[in-house]
């Protein structure tokens, strides 16, 4: 019997502290716990692989993909990225801060993690910071208000933002900013309260009044401010706090999205939202977590080059398809509005759908229909196709990899 072009995906969902415990059973329709449920992740991660309805059962996608990687991938998959899904899928529910941190380029990946093997540190202890060879670029598109810190801000803006607290602790900084290259102060800062002098919590306490006041009298300044100081009390005593004040406050709306290449400082705030990004563990963290901080190495991978960060639209790419430009040769993510008609999918590559409103409908000659209601999702086998797609009033997320070019959403038309 032929494998379907497409099954039912079931998802694990990750019990982090910052996440939610309403966000995501709200979209999926299924009772909270009580616990916070931060990611539901999809795809074949091997520390929580999605299962895969088959002829069998649920089945790891992991280990089918290594039972028969061209089937599951296609060859052409195969050969750009070897025997494994290059992307992972998720929902992200944040209900307070996630840790601020910074990923390595695919060159620095690689020679972190010959260094640690070489050093003999353990795949899975705490100090342990590069757990696979490759980078880690990312791209998060809100669901609704989402609100997030991202690359580093403006020096003059930096500066009059420490002007404005008026903190003794940081005075000192703002006249750095304003009289020097931020690339020469920058890491100066983050290494002084991170590793060489870090305050105490009591100065930190101080930092927090302060961005309490600003964010109380408004202005330019308010509504970060309010970030930051939530972001204080919910890790108290932490130092990432300075570094989290160098950074762009960013208020997505939804349907915005921020893409993040390596070297970029970023933390999410809070918020429901799609993320999708390369399949590795590489993080470096600077603060707003109880994990390792590795100061010299946060500072070896981070980019210091400031300015504004850039929020994407998803560009229309056909009539049922919208596409969020990115660089990454990993994955790209569009929305799909499918109609009652059926829109044609081709299958060049491995597709992850996720529906996050309305109730959507593959079908496929000889094979059975999958509905997919809100928070379902469904792995599409590459080569299998066309397959039709139906649901007026529906949106769903694409997952799939990057260039080269892939084949788009056709124009709706009979059922397929």
């Amino acid at each position: 019997m032929p494998l379907p072009p497409f099954a039912l995906l079931h998802n694990p969902v990750r019990p982090y502290a910052w996440g939610s415990p309403t966000a995501i059973p709200a979209l999926t329709g299924t009772p909270p716990t009580g616990a916070p449920q931060a990611e539901l992740w999809m795809g074949a991660h091997p520390s929580a692989p999605s299962t895969l309805d088959g002829p069998d059962g649920p089945q790891p996608l992991d280990e089918l993909i290594r039972q028969d990687p061209d089937g599951l991938l296609g060859p052409g998959t195969v050969r750009r990225f070897g025997p494994a899904l290059p992307f992972l899928f998720k929902l992200l529910a944040a209900d307070r801060a996630l840790s601020l941190q910074v990923h390595p380029t695919r060159a620095q990946a690689a020679a972190g993690y010959a260094d640690e093997e070489a050093r003999g540190i353990p795949l899975d202890a705490p100090r342990r910071i590069y757990r696979d060879r490759e980078h880690k670029p990312e791209l998060i598109c809100a669901l609704g208000e989402f609100e997030a810190l991202c690359g580093f801000r403006p020096a003059a803006d930096t500066a009059r933002l420490l002007d404005a607290l008026a903190v003794p602790l940081l005075a000192p900084w703002a006249e750095a900013l304003r009289g020097r290259h931020p690339a020469e102060v920058l890491p100066a800062l983050l290494r002084r309260f991170l590793a060489e002098d870090r305050p105490g919590r009591g100065q930190l306490a101080d930092v927090n009044r302060s961005l309490q006041r600003v964010a109380a009298a408004g202005g330019p300044f308010a509504e970060a401010c309010a970030g930051y100081a939530r972001a204080a009390d919910e890790y108290p005593g932490d130092p990432g706090l300075i570094a989290a004040l160098l950074l762009n406050h960013v208020r997505l709306r939804a349907g915005q999205a921020l893409y993040l290449d390596a070297g970029v400082p970023h933390a999410y705030l809070r918020g429901l939202g799609v993320e999708l990004m390369a399949s590795s563990d590489n993080v470096l963290r600077c603060g707003l977590t109880p994990k390792h901080v590795d100061v010299d190495g946060l500072l070896a991978v981070t980019s210091f080059r400031a300015g504004e960060p850039r929020v994407l639209a998803a560009l229309p790419r056909d009539p049922v398809e919208d596409e969020f430009p990115s660089p990454a040769e990993e994955f790209r993510l569009s929305r799909l509005h499918p109609g009652a008609a059926a829109a044609r999918m081709e299958l060049p590559t491995p597709q992850i759908l996720l529906c996050v409103a309305g109730r959507a409908r593959l079908h496929a000659p000889g094979f059975a229909d999958l509905d997919l209601p809100p928070g379902a999702s469904a792995y599409l086998r590459p080569g299998a196709g066309p397959v039709g797609l139906t649901g007026p009033g529906a949106e769903l997320f694409r997952a799939t990899t990057g260039a080269p070019a892939q084949a788009g959403v056709g124009q709706p038309n009979s059922r397929s």
